[in-house]
């Protein structure tokens, strides 16, 4: 447990916690928001290679599936002229702007060694990006995010190896944060996800109470990764790869 979880929290939580926190193999994960973007176009296999290139493990990505059934990649999920404009969901893949990958694409650029963290867009596109992920044999990589725990939680069917990350905001949370976190753990669902300032230490305790992770996004500066990662954090989302790599160095 990282010094900043232990501070805020009594002795008998912290035993609690020492026996229930979900077990992990490995560090925090950093995942670069939609590739490298602070240094190059987002969403685009540029920046993905570049983010890999700067010592991201971990990259993150929208995902959005075409007309004809392929899962794509793009934040707005628009294309063409601006008073022209259509729904990805309304093209075929061939009619797309050649800088937008394919899933297929980006998986077989990065191998099984790197998690993805996909924004499921479009709802449609789940049972696509499972197909993808077990064809490329990296399912256990994936962590689908969605803010609808009811929708995400039926995802589950589609694989039992992907991961399913509720991104969500305090004020929407019904209940208490911890009535929240337990209904979501008793889903089951993985991990809280929440901008970085609503996360501190007793918060993630918590959530690590109920063997769920903890991610924290928009974390664009050194004195918020370092105190996040210092808090408990399990996962953090950064368009600043170079910044993201360091902190987790020193954590």
């Amino acid at each position: 447990m990282n010094r900043g979880t232990s501070a805020l929290l009594t002795e008998e939580l912290v035993q609690d916690l020492l026996v229930t926190r979900l077990p992990s193999a490995r560090p925090p994960i950093g995942f670069a928001h939609r590739g490298a973007s602070a240094l190059a176009p987002d969403n685009t296999m540029e920046s993905f290679r570049l983010a890999l290139r700067l010592g991201a493990r971990a990259l993150e990505s929208d995902a959005w599936i075409t007309a004809d059934g392929t899962a794509v990649l793009d934040h707005d999920g628009v294309i063409g002229p601006r008073l022209k404009r259509r729904p990805i969901a309304d093209a075929q893949r061939t009619e797309l702007p050649s800088h937008i990958p394919t899933l297929a694409e980006l998986l077989e650029e990065i191998g099984p060694t790197i998690d993805l963290s996909l924004d499921v867009k479009d709802p449609n596109a789940a049972a696509e990006i499972v197909a993808c992920s077990r064809d490329a044999g990296v399912e256990d990589r994936i962590w689908l995010c969605h803010p609808d725990r009811e929708l995400l939680a039926t995802w589950r069917e589609l694989s039992p190896s992907i991961h399913l990350v509720e991104s969500t905001r305090i004020k929407k949370m019904q209940g208490s944060f911890e009535r929240h976190v337990a209904r979501s753990a008793a889903m089951g669902i993985e991990v809280v996800n929440l901008h970085h300032s609503e996360w501190n230490g007793g918060q993630i305790a918590l959530v690590h109470r109920f063997s769920m992770l903890a991610f924290g996004w928009d974390a664009q500066h050194e004195r918020i990764l370092d105190g996040l990662l210092d808090a408990g954090i399990d996962g953090v989302f950064s368009d600043h790869v170079d910044r993201m790599v360091d902190a987790l160095g020193r954590a």
